[in-house]
């Protein structure tokens, strides 16, 4: 259940520090607010294919979202946007937008290490 709350942490801040509402983000996951918010008090555990999902809303990492270990969290922020109210579509695109980048900054890594 430990991991359960440290993922659900994770997920809280990484939405504070994007601006997004839990509707906002629920609606983008098409799930209702009350399950998001089980995931992030860790009350359930988030299945994979909403893991995904936000990491590439947020913009980070995966492994960044199930750390355990706080010291060894790096909640990056690449790309933070702030509006009042984004619909549906708009995260939508900036998840996508998002996921485009991440994968370009690994590619760029890759090819540095290379």
């Amino acid at each position: 259940m430990e991991k359960f709350n440290k993922t659900g942490k994770n997920l809280a801040k990484l939405r504070d520090l994007n601006g997004l509402t839990q509707g906002q983000v629920a609606k983008m996951l098409k799930i209702n607010r009350a399950e998001l918010s089980n995931y992030e008090t860790g009350k359930m555990p988030a299945p994979l294919d909403a893991l995904n999902r936000l990491s590439e809303l947020y913009g980070t990492e995966l492994t960044d979202i199930l750390e355990l270990n706080e010291k060894d969290l790096k909640l990056k922020r690449k790309f933070v946007f702030r509006a009042k109210e984004l619909n549906e579509l708009e995260l939508n695109t900036l998840a996508d937008f998002r996921k485009i980048i991440r994968n370009y900054i690994n590619m760029r890594r890759i090819e540095q290490k290379a």
